[in-house]
């Protein structure tokens, strides 16, 4: 099987978006067997945006993501910067929409209350910039949720789901995604990774505080939460 290149400009990773655009959502909920909305779910409560507040979603795609949070009353802005992705989502929701590379994002310092990146941090470049940078735009004592492909922690299990990544997954997205080789990339850019604790250091290092995690699905997903310090 050809490996993936997995040092891909920004460009050519949202190119690779625009491509799947199309039948993004509906791949994902064939390729994670339904429980994509039990994890969005999951984010929607750790986040618990109130009414007025100003919510980021980032790498928000078609904008799955940012919809509960515009439904609990919050200003959501869904932020992506695949533009394939951003008109797939602005033909079908009545968000706003941004387009934003996720190491300068176009927002003033402190302008959200609280943000949130799903499976998109491990497609940004630098993701510790990335963090760096969701640290300027989220006020002190702002919030943060990350959710992102993890390591499933019973090890019999992490076998058959390492199996699954690298030969079901792209098989199984041949027969339902627009652009089937796009999902080689990402399952080899899950099977990289980094772990649940090595991602909870790289979060403080960026200058979060208060940074916990909880496991999803035994451990496919984790649920990062962090706070910016006051």
């Amino acid at each position: 099987m050809t490996r993936a290149d997995l040092h891909k400009q920004p460009s050519q990773v949202a190119a690779m978006f625009d491509a799947v655009a199309r039948r993004y959502d509906v791949t994902n909920d064939v390729l994670s067997l339904g429980q994509d909305r039990r994890w969005r779910r999951a984010v929607v409560r750790a986040v618990d945006a109130r009414p007025g507040e100003r919510v980021l979603d980032l790498a928000a795609g078609t904008g799955t993501s940012s919809e509960p949070f515009a439904d609990a009353g919050a200003g959501v802005v869904a932020c992506d910067f695949s533009l394939g992705m951003l008109r797939a989502g602005a033909r079908r929701r009545d968000l706003p929409f941004v387009a934003g590379d996720a190491l300068r994002l176009p927002f003033a310092d402190g302008a959200f209350d609280a943000a949130t990146i799903s499976f998109g941090l491990r497609n940004v470049v630098d993701p510790d910039a990335g963090l760096r940078e969701l640290l300027r735009v989220v006020r002190p004592g702002g919030r943060l949720v990350v959710c992102e492909f993890s390591t499933p922690t019973w090890r019999p299990f992490r076998t058959v789901y390492g199996e699954y990544l690298l030969r079901a997954l792209p098989a199984v997205a041949r027969r339902t995604s627009s652009s089937p080789d796009a999902y080689v990339y990402l399952a080899e850019s899950i099977a990289a990774w980094p772990d649940q604790a090595a991602l909870a250091a790289r979060v403080r290092a960026a200058g979060w505080g208060e940074v916990a995690w909880r496991d999803l699905t035994g451990g496919v997903v984790a649920l990062h939460r962090a706070v910016r310090p006051a």
